[in-house]
């Protein structure tokens, strides 16, 4: 069974909603970065990125970060992914990151992503910021900021499409 559980009026409140929480948790944005993780966490990252430069006439780094070649499961599932661009362009060592993601499941792409970050230096912090979390971790990991919380089963799917991808922004339910 198909679900739409946000569309693309939802989503912009969302991430408004996000922005706020980052916003008023770091007073001092100075040192701050914003780090997408491929393939839709870099366009949410974009979107929170641009929302944080306008609403505090501010120019904080954006870059984007690919986790293939640091997943946990790269012997196994290497072959039919494809490698995506990194770009950071900005110095990591010292930076207080906000690394984005589109939805956290079970904590592994995230954990993929803070070893890469860490090829490109020693950040003073890294913190996590996500549009949906789904629950059903399988690492410790926990978002310090959440747009939309979700009850799912293990089995259950969910999924984004953004419109520089899939021509319109929605959140998407997918049951057994």
């Amino acid at each position: 069974m198909k679900t739409i559980i946000a569309d693309k009026i939802e989503i912009t409140k969302i991430l408004k909603a996000l922005v706020a929480q980052i916003t008023k948790a770091n007073k001092d944005r100075s040192l701050l970065a914003i780090v997408g993780i491929q393939t839709r966490g870099k366009y949410i990252a974009q979107r929170v990125a641009d929302l944080l430069n306008a609403k505090n006439k501010i120019k904080i780094p954006f870059g984007f970060i690919d986790t293939t070649l640091y997943r946990d499961d790269v012997a196994t599932t290497s072959a039919t992914r494809a490698i995506k661009e990194t770009d950071l362009p900005f110095e990591v060592s010292d930076k207080r990151i906000i690394l984005v993601d589109d939805i956290l499941f079970t904590g592994r792409t995230v954990r993929a992503a803070l070893d890469g970050i860490m090829d490109f230096g020693r950040p003073k912090s890294i913190v996590l910021a996500v549009l949906v979390d789904r629950g059903n971790r399988e690492l410790p990991i926990s978002p310090d900021f959440v747009g939309m919380t979700i009850t799912t089963k293990a089995t259950d799917k969910v999924k984004l499409e953004v419109s520089e991808i899939d021509g319109a922004d929605r959140v998407i339910l997918l049951k057994d």
